[in-house]
């Protein structure tokens, strides 16, 4: 909605709004009923477990938060890297949650997909259970800081190679690498990508949910361009009211105001 530059068909405007000027009216009114906001990137959702169970435990680049109940709404992704064979080899070798599928690599060579902070906490993930990992920003120049001990290569990359399975990557070089797994995590996690880290169903690229918003995992909502469906911020709005309300109704019901 921020990025665009006009938007006439909201009700409630006699004349077009601008998608920032909207957002940020948004935002000031939130603000003005007591909604706290932290400004960061996103990049782990959790349950935690034991005596304090009950609670979601969300990981960003401004710190960590605890919740009863989380609304996912952080919009669609509408970008995918564009490289060849990369879609055939999804579900075999080609990942996009290292949460999900680290452990199918246990010792083995893989490498992530990204140049970002959501690309430094997938490989994280991966140097606890992999043998070696790569981090390959097609192209890019890194734009987090990288622990020691992971290999950074900057190249473009051209195509994966590989039988029934992922065998390695192609640069525009010629140059190959050989893995086992090739983790995506360019950009920022978008909500389908953090949905799966929890196990929450997604039905193509949107978040499956039910008639109150809720996905498959009890506590965890979603409402937006994230669903599926008509992408408009009137479906958006209503959604998130929804999401809201039985959000509220969920952590009364189950934990008492």
């Amino acid at each position: 909605m921020q990025k665009a530059p006009e938007i006439e068909n909201y009700y409630g405007f006699e004349k077009t709004v601008s998608g920032e000027c909207l957002l940020q009216a948004g935002v000031n009114q939130a603000k003005r009923l007591g909604a706290s906001f932290a400004d960061g990137e996103v990049f782990e959702i959790s349950p935690i477990d034991g005596e304090a169970g009950g609670f979601f435990e969300i990981g960003a680049d401004c710190g960590s938060f605890k919740a009863r109940a989380i609304i996912l709404a952080t919009g669609a992704v509408r970008f995918a890297p564009s490289i060849k064979d990369l879609e055939s080899y999804e579900g075999r070798g080609v990942s996009y949650c290292s949460t999900c599928d680290a452990f199918f690599y246990r010792s083995k060579s893989v490498a992530v997909l990204g140049s970002g902070k959501y690309a430094q906490n997938e490989a994280k993930t991966l140097a606890r259970v992999a043998g070696g990992v790569a981090v390959l920003t097609n192209g890019k120049k890194p734009e987090a800081a990288f622990p020691d001990g992971f290999k950074i290569i900057d190249k473009k990359i051209t195509a994966l190679k590989g039988s029934e399975r992922l065998e390695g990557v192609v640069f525009a070089d010629g140059d190959e690498l050989e893995l086992s797994g090739l983790f995506v995590a360019e950009g920022v996690a978008g909500s389908a990508e953090l949905a799966k880290k929890i196990g929450a169903y997604v039905d193509g690229d949107g978040i499956a949910v039910d008639g109150s918003m809720q996905t498959s995992v009890k506590g965890l909502f979603a409402a937006g361009d994230c669903t599926g469906g008509m992408r408009q911020i009137v479906k958006a709005a209503y959604e998130g009211a929804l999401a809201g309300t039985q959000a509220v109704k969920y952590v009364n019901e189950n934990y008492g105001r």
